[in-house]
């Protein structure tokens, strides 16, 4: 996969962003030529709590996020690392949407696309257990990254789904993954995936 891609994840507080949900880590990394070439991540603090169940799941604690720089300061730096870059997660809609609420938060919004590595692994990897991303790295032999739940680790086991999808297209179909047809192959019903890729120019 040659183009440059940023693939991010986010920990949050719950599942709908809002004025009491809210993103508390955010891990970037930039892949280009098939390599992770560049990694962001932090803590941010948005005054809001953490609940216990959220704490239990990723280690991030209250007490971390007091001593975390302020929410806005980070995702000034966070939008401005992506730029324009296309963006890639894994279960984009929920990515996307704290994406998306934190930036209006600074008066932003973003120009590109989410390309979806849970979407995209439905359609190329059906075979697979399931299509969580722990268990997806595990069944396709991808490299440990470090504690799932925590946003870099997270962000670079989507980057290495993302290169292991990019080779499938690759190898079974001569399909050169590029972000924009990612973004439509997502969109197609499973049942008309082959019918799509076989009507795709190499």
């Amino acid at each position: 996969m040659k183009q440059r891609l940023a693939v991010i994840d986010f920990e949050t507080t719950g599942i709908t962003p809002g004025p009491g949900c809210r993103a508390t880590e955010i891990g970037i990394v930039l892949l280009e030529g098939g390599q992770i070439v560049d990694r962001y991540q932090s803590l941010m603090n948005a005054g809001v709590r953490v609940p216990a169940m959220i704490e239990q799941l990723t280690g991030i604690s209250n007490a971390m996020l007091r001593s975390a720089p302020p929410v806005a300061q980070v995702m000034r730096e966070a939008a401005d690392f992506v730029g324009s870059t296309p963006l890639v997660a894994h279960n984009a809609s929920f990515d996307s949407k704290f994406w998306d609420y934190e930036l209006a938060q600074l008066g932003r919004s973003r120009p590109q696309a989410f390309a979806c590595t849970l979407l995209l692994s439905r359609r190329l990897l059906p075979q697979a257990p399931d299509h969580k991303l722990g268990t997806l790295t595990r069944w396709a032999g991808l490299p440990a990254t470090g504690r799932a739940h925590r946003a870099l680790a997270d962000a670079e086991m989507a980057a290495n789904l993302l290169l292991h999808l990019g080779s499938t297209l690759r190898q079974r179909h001569g399909i050169a993954p590029a972000h924009e047809l990612l973004c439509k192959l997502q969109k197609v019903p499973a049942a008309k995936v082959a019918q799509f890729l076989s009507a795709t120019p190499a």
